[in-house]
C-alpha cells in the first residue's frame, strides 16, 4: 500500500487534515471581513457585506447536486471495487456523462448570477465605485461551487486525502494574499491570483477523478447523453435535495426575520446570531469529523454489512457530542464574556440563556450527523420529510414566544427554539436507528 493509500485509509488522520482545514476556512472568512473593512470606505464596506450575502445564496443555489453525485458515484466506484451488486445503468446506475452535465449546471448558475450582479452594479442597485474588484470577488467567492463538486468526486474515489491536503495548500496561499492586501497589494490582483490558485487546485483535482474513473474528453462533452440519462433516473431526487436544502436554509434563517418582525429591542436579535455563530462552528466541526467516516460508512450501507455500520455511526455520534459538549463547556465559561465582547457591550447574556443554547447545540450535533450521514446515502426523500418538522417549528417560534410569554419573549424564544432542534434530533435518531435494522 502506497504513503498515500495509508494515509487515506487511516481515520484519525483523516480527520486531523479535515479539522485543520475546517480552520483555516473559519480564519479565511474572518480575514475577508479584517481586511477589507479596512481598506475599503465604510459605504463600500456595507455594499460589499451585500455582495458576500449575494454569493452566498449563489453558492446554495447548487441545491445540494454535489451530495447526489457523491452518492452516486461512491456506489459506483465501490460496485467497481465488487463491494456491492453490478452497477446497471439500464437501471439508473452512474454513467460517467453525468459529471459533464453537473459542471455544465454549475457553470450555467455562476453565469447567471454573474449577470444579475452586473445588471445590480449598472443600475445602481448595489453602489460602488469598484465594480472591478466586486466581480473577481464574486467569481472567486463562486469557485466554491467546481471546488465543491470536486470535493465530493474525489471523495466517492478514495481521495479524501488528497482533495483536503491541495484545499489546505489553497486556503493558506488565499489567507496570505488577502493579508498582503494591508501590505499595499492592490485588492484587485490579489483576489485575481486568489482565482488562479483555486482554479489550479479545482484543475488538478478534477483530472485526477478522471484518471481514476477512466474518462475521455467526449464524457464530459455528451451533454445531451449526460442530461438523459439525468432526467430519466434522477430528477426526484434533484427535487427532493432542492427542497430539503430551501427548507433548511428558511429553518436556520428565519428567526432573524421573524425576530425583527416581532420586536424592535436588540437583545433577542443578538442572542440568536450568537447561537447561529456558534452553530455554524459546531456544524463545521462536526461535519469534518463525519466525512472523515463516511468512506467507511458507504462501504458499509451498501454491502450490507448493518453491524459494521451501527459501530461506524454509533463513533461518528460520539465525535459528534465530543464536539457539541467541548464547545457548551467553553460557552459556560465565557459565553458572557465573549457575548459582551463579540457584540461591544449593547446587551448581556443570562446564564439560563446559555443553558438553553448549550441544549439546542446538543440536539443540533445529533442532527447534523444524520443529515450528512444520509445524504451520502443519497436519502433526498427522506431527509425532506424529516426537514419539515423543523421548517415549521422555526418559523413558528417566534410568534408563539411572543404569545406565551411576551414580558420574556427571549427566553420563551430560545427554549421554543430548543425544543423544537431536541425533537427534530429524535426524529433524526429514529432514522439512523432505522437505517441501521434495514
Amino acid at each position: 500500500m502506497s504513503r498515500i493509500a495509508r494515509l487515506e485509509a487511516s481515520a484519525r488522520i483523516l480527520t486531523l487534515v479535515k479539522l485543520a482545514n475546517v480552520s483555516l476556512v473559519l480564519v479565511w472568512g474572518f480575514a475577508v471581513t479584517f481586511v477589507f473593512v479596512r481598506v475599503l470606505p465604510i459605504a463600500e464596506f456595507q455594499a460589499f457585506l451585500l455582495l458576500v450575502a449575494f454569493g452566498n445564496f449563489t453558492i446554495s443555489a447548487e441545491f445540494g447536486l454535489t451530495s447526489i453525485i457523491y452518492a452516486r458515484l461512491r456506489r459506483h466506484w465501490l460496485e467497481r471495487q465488487g463491494v456491492s451488486g453490478q452497477d446497471d445503468v439500464s437501471a439508473g446506475g452512474f454513467r460517467l456523462e453525468e459529471m459533464g452535465i453537473l459542471f455544465l449546471f454549475l457553470a450555467l448558475l455562476v453565469i447567471g448570477g454573474t449577470f444579475l450582479l452586473i445588471i445590480a452594479l449598472m443600475f445602481g442597485w448595489l453602489d460602488t465605485a469598484m465594480p472591478a474588484l466586486f466581480l473577481l470577488f464574486f467569481l472567486s467567492a463562486c469557485l466554491n461551487l467546481p471546488a465543491l463538486l470536486a470535493k465530493r468526486a474525489l471523495a466517492a474515489v478514495d481521495g479524501n486525502f488528497l482533495w483536503e491536503a491541495l484545499d489546505c495548500g489553497r486556503r493558506v496561499l488565499t489567507i496570505g494574499l488577502l493579508l498582503a492586501i494591508l501590505k499595499g497589494l492592490d485588492p484587485r490582483l490579489s483576489v485575481a491570483l486568489q482565482i488562479g490558485v483555486s482554479i489550479f487546485v479545482i484543475g488538478w483535482a478534477i483530472a485526477h477523478v478522471h484518471r481514476r474513473l477512466d474518462m475521455r474528453a467526449q464524457h464530459w462533452l455528451a451533454f445531451r447523453t449526460g442530461w438523459g440519462h439525468v432526467r430519466a433516473h434522477y430528477l426526484r431526487d434533484i427535487g427532493a435535495s432542492a427542497a430539503f436544502t430551501l427548507s433548511d436554509i428558511i429553518a436556520y434563517n428565519a428567526p432573524y426575520f421573524t425576530i425583527a418582525m416581532a420586536t424592535a429591542e436588540a437583545r433577542p436579535m443578538l442572542l440568536f446570531d450568537f447561537f447561529f455563530k456558534m452553530s455554524r462552528a459546531l456544524s463545521m466541526l462536526v461535519r469534518a469529523a463525519v466525512e472523515a467516516a463516511l468512506p467507511r460508512v458507504t462501504r458499509a450501507y451498501h454491502a450490507g454489512d448493518r453491524v459494521r455500520l451501527r459501530q461506524l455511526l454509533v463513533r461518528a455520534m460520539a465525535a459528534a457530542m465530543v464536539f457539541a459538549l467541548g464547545l457548551s463547556a467553553a460557552l459556560l465559561l465565557v459565553g458572557d464574556w465573549l457575548f459582551i465582547r463579540l457584540f461591544d457591550g449593547r446587551a448581556v447574556i443570562d446564564r439560563i440563556d446559555l443553558w438553553l443554547i448549550v441544549a439546542a447545540l446538543v440536539a443540533l450535533a445529533i442532527l447534523c450527523v444524520s443529515v450528512y450521514v444520509q445524504s451520502a446515502l443519497g436519502r433526498f426523500m427522506h431527509l425532506l420529510a424529516r426537514s419539515l418538522p423543523f421548517l415549521a417549528g422555526s418559523l413558528l417560534s417566534v410568534p408563539l414566544a411572543m404569545a406565551l410569554w411576551p414580558q420574556h419573549f427571549d427566553i420563551a424564544f430560545l427554549g421554543l427554539y430548543a425544543l423544537i432542534l431536541a425533537g427534530v434530533a429524535m426524529l433524526h435518531l429514529l432514522s439512523l436507528h432505522r437505517l441501521v435494522r434495514v
